[in-house]
């Protein structure tokens, strides 16, 4: 398909910068075969049944954005320093991640970046070295830092900050309340650069609301990568290629997915990520294994679906690959049509936004 089938017009004032408060007073779009219907967050367990399984994310955003120096020796011997930005992308080893970089394209292989702030040559923040070990053709550099394992992990605390969204990055500063606002209540393992951003309407209260009506609750873990912002450039969907992200799914939840579709239930997904996760260990016998891995799943219109029923999401950007793997699931005619009810009705987009509760095209 093309991309400029998945495009759409929203206005600059339909993005949010703050999350609703409390977080379950968002609005939620309920968008089935039979039409559309406005509701609140709080609303969820309205359009749940006994029996059915809902499956979150668990995974807990990292402070992945690193401001820092590129230091280079130049031909009379003299440093050179080059302002830099990285995005951390992709734990492939414990010293090493693959990081979106800017300005890319300045960096070598063997160029050593300095990461931190300084002030008289001392780091205020913390002592954070690495290496360019390699470029791809994808845009993405591979670091290996001085520090590996649970020191590397402590060194990025103190001089990362949270990976806002370009979106919201690009119209106010990351702040203290972002450190709370931009992880869910259900965080637990170390490793997103990015929020499964359903999930960050859930309350205490409406997870109780939810198994008082007899649903139970699983979760998965997908760590997001920086490549969840990334813009679809080529013109046919076929030619994009997606990248990678680490997710594990338990023996335990898979048996336990697997029990409710048995039963007749439904298996109810919070986010796109857990959804990808899903059908990533989902074979074509629409049997759940347990998964531990990278996934590197392109969800569009004709895909068909193994695991995931009901699938609760935000609003997507415009010509984006969830945008796609949403009109897969719910029908791009449908969203299309969903998506200019919210615009029309005041919704809020994006990480920030309200929510939609999808239910699967017959």
């Amino acid at each position: 398909m093309r991309t400029a089938d998945f495009d759409f017009d929203l206005p600059e004032d339909r993005i949010a910068l703050r999350p609703a408060q409390p977080r379950d007073s968002a609005r939620l779009l309920i968008v089935r075969d039979a039409g559309l219907e406005d509701r609140i967050i709080s609303d969820l367990s309205d359009y749940l049944e006994p029996g059915d399984a809902l499956v979150f994310n668990d995974t807990r955003v990292i402070p992945a954005r690193l401001s820092g120096v590129r230091e280079r020796v130049g031909p009379e011997g003299q440093t050179l320093a080059l302002p830099v930005e990285a995005t951390l992308h992709h734990r492939d080893t414990p010293d090493i991640w693959s990081a979106f970089m800017k300005p890319g394209k300045r960096l070598k292989v063997g160029d050593r970046i300095r990461f931190g702030s300084e002030a008289g040559g001392a780091c205020l923040l913390g002592r954070l070295h690495a290496t360019v070990e390699a470029k791809g053709d994808d845009g993405l550099v591979t670091l290996r830092f001085d520090l590996a394992g649970p020191m590397l992990d402590e060194a990025i605390r103190d001089v990362g900050v949270m990976p806002l969204p370009p979106y919201i990055a690009a119209k106010r500063p990351e702040d203290d309340r972002d450190r709370s606002d931009y992880q869910t209540v259900f965080a637990e393992h170390d490793g997103s650069v990015a929020a499964p951003t359903a999930g960050l309407h859930f309350t205490p209260a409406l997870l109780e609301a939810v198994r008082a009506r007899g649903v139970s609750t699983h979760a998965v873990t997908l760590h997001v990568g920086a490549g969840t912002f990334l813009p679809v450039k080529a013109e046919n969907t076929a030619d994009h290629r997606m990248h990678s992200e680490w997710g594990e799914v338990s023996a335990e939840t898979a048996a336990a997915l697997n029990a409710v579709h048995a039963a007749g239930g439904r298996i109810v997904c919070v986010g796109t990520t857990s959804l990808r996760l899903l059908e990533s260990a989902t074979g074509e016998d629409g049997i759940v294994r347990p998964f531990h891995g990278d996934t590197a799943i392109f969800i569009t219109p004709g895909y068909r679906f193994r695991a995931a029923d009901v699938l609760m999401t935000n609003f997507h950007l415009p010509k984006s690959t969830l945008f796609m793997l949403v009109s897969a699931f719910a029908g791009l005619e449908t969203m299309k049509a969903a998506y200019g009810h919210a615009v029309a009705q005041g919704y809020r987009f994006y990480s920030y936004g309200d929510g939609s509760l999808l239910f699967r095209s017959t």
